[in-house]
């Protein structure tokens, strides 16, 4: 499960942005800067959802409100688009001063715009992804398109942007004409990864189209189909982060986890430290792959169950099994069939003579008679993860 962690550095103009970085369970793989979309903040749900998702995938992730909004400081209305972009550059300076040098950019809208513009300035990126993004900064004019006028003659106006009023001056207007992202992308180093909805009502897919096909390859797309501009349902969020994380890990990871061990058939687990710190390990038990850890209150990072962790798994695994080849057997028909298990140390008498104890509880879907209760917990013991924790068992070791 993701960490989240509230953070703060200073933007372009002098002003405290807040920030939070959503950090993945175990190792970071590799750091990404998200941006947001015109007018809105860190915290709305693309944002939130997409950057999170994105720690599934090994990133650490670093979004933030732009310099007058959300909750960073400053007055929006001093804003434009070169400010936005010099703000990922501040971003991407406090990662690599703080963590690492962000090797992802991600953007949304306006936001996508942004990271485009902000790549060739951020020497570590390796990837840029872009999500429902216009062409060109322009673009943002169709938002208060009804007070442009207003704005050119009388320097500023209150426009109302997703419900909210903000201020718009004219430096903004003066800031985004012009400003095509064709030319950048020509020229961008970085592999591109342009998503866009062709339902998108609010930024046209022929912008993803424009962005495409002006890029340089190494460039993919994506067709966000049935999605809105914001990306409000949840699945189209984890979709697009799904696919950039995928996509991105081809380009942006900066380190690997190695391949995991062998195993001498089923019978066999073997542990096998990944070299990424703390006690992050692999584990391969017969055919299967996965990682297993410490908590990072003594030292490990995280990233997997813990060896008790693992223990008791086994007895839950084992038991519910058991209990379903029971059924099986005598066609009693149960339901679902849940064992949780944990774990702890008797705290009497001498160290050297204290026991283990595994607590097991057992629930069965749709079983209310006293009777099979019973029966239930009798066969639950005849698990045999049960039956070896019970008796005494002898480790053999060897070197080598």
């Amino acid at each position: 499960m993701a960490r989240s962690e509230k953070v703060e550095f200073k933007g372009s103009l002098g002003e405290t942005l807040a920030a939070r970085l959503e950090r993945p369970a175990g190792p970071a793989l590799g750091y990404a800067l998200f941006a947001h979309c015109f007018s809105c903040s860190k915290d709305i749900h693309a944002a939130q959802r997409i950057s999170r998702r994105l720690t599934e995938h090994g990133f650490a992730v670093l979004r933030f409100d732009f310099t007058g909004l959300g909750a960073s400081e400053g007055d929006f209305a001093n804003t434009n688009f070169t400010s936005n972009v010099q703000d990922l550059v501040k971003a991407a300076e406090w990662l690599a001063e703080e963590h690492e040098a962000p090797s992802l950019l991600v953007g949304h809208s306006l936001g996508g715009a942004a990271v485009i513009a902000a790549a060739p300035q951020i020497q570590s990126v390796k990837a840029v992804a872009t999500l429902c993004a216009p062409a060109d900064a322009d673009h943002v004019r169709e938002q208060f398109i009804d007070r442009i006028e207003e704005i050119e003659e009388a320097g500023e106006a209150e426009v109302h942007l997703a419900g909210r009023p903000f201020r718009i001056r004219k430096q903004l207007l003066e800031d985004i004409e012009g400003k095509a992202l064709d030319e950048i992308v020509g020229s961008m180093k970085a592999a591109l990864l342009v998503a866009h909805s062709p339902l998108d009502e609010t930024v046209a897919i022929s912008n993803a189209t424009r962005l495409f096909v002006g890029a340089m390859h190494p460039k993919s797309f994506l067709s966000l189909d049935h999605a809105d501009h914001l990306l409000t349902k949840e699945a189209d969020a984890f979709h697009a982060a799904d696919v950039i994380g995928a996509w991105a890990a081809r380009y942006a990871h900066t380190r690997q986890l190695p391949e995991p061990p062998k195993a001498k058939g089923e019978r066999c687990a073997v542990a096998s430290e990944t070299g990424l710190g703390g006690f992050h390990s692999w584990i391969r038990a017969g055919e299967h792959a996965f990682i297993a850890d410490e908590p990072e209150k003594v030292g490990g990072l995280d990233g997997g169950p813990h060896p008790y962790q693992l223990l008791c798994s086994a007895l839950a695994a084992c038991t519910t099994m058991t209990l379903r080849m029971y059924s099986n057997h005598k066609e009693y028909g149960f339901g679902t069939i849940t064992t949780e298990v944990t774990h702890e140390r008797d705290s009497d008498g001498p160290a050297e003579a204290r026991q283990d104890v595994f607590h097991r509880v057992v629930t069965v879907e749709g079983v209310d008679d006293e009777a099979m209760r019973d029966k239930i917990v009798e066969i639950a013991a005849k698990c045999p993860v049960h039956r070896t924790l019970e008796r005494s068992s002898r480790v053999e070791t060897v070197y080598g």
